[in-house]
């Protein structure tokens, strides 16, 4: 499955790039690095995943991505406080990672169902 035929992937790659757009005037390296890192960790972690022949590889890449929109959140609110994101885009970039984390997990409950049934041995 490659990558680019996501929507999950292409929302995400999106919104990194708006991230690295809107962020990158600022003056603040380490706040700017850290929420750039975040942003751009999740469609990057999304196609990793992805490339993965075993579908428990691609559930935890799509885990760690979880993970990267989570802590980009947290980041949009903090940049949101320091006056650093305004409040209209810091609801944009919110309600896009939530949106991203809500298909992350539709797409691992898709993938989780092609598990093969675990079998037990009885003794």
């Amino acid at each position: 499955m490659r990558c680019e035929t996501l929507d999950v992937w292409k929302i995400s790659a999106r919104l990194s790039a708006d991230v690295y757009k809107t962020i990158s005037p600022g003056k603040d390296f380490g706040f700017r690095d850290q929420i750039c890192r975040s942003g751009l960790s999740i469609p990057s972690n999304i196609a990793e995943g992805m490339e993965k022949e075993s579908i428990r590889e691609r559930i935890k890449f799509l885990d760690i991505a979880k993970g990267s929109a989570a802590e980009f959140i947290t980041q949009v609110y903090i940049g949101n406080d320091i006056d650093y994101i305004t409040s209209e885009t810091s609801q944009n970039w919110i309600q896009t990672a939530e949106h991203v984390l809500s298909m992350l997990n539709k797409l691992q409950q898709t993938l989780k169902s092609q598990l093969p049934a675990k079998t037990h041995h009885s003794h």
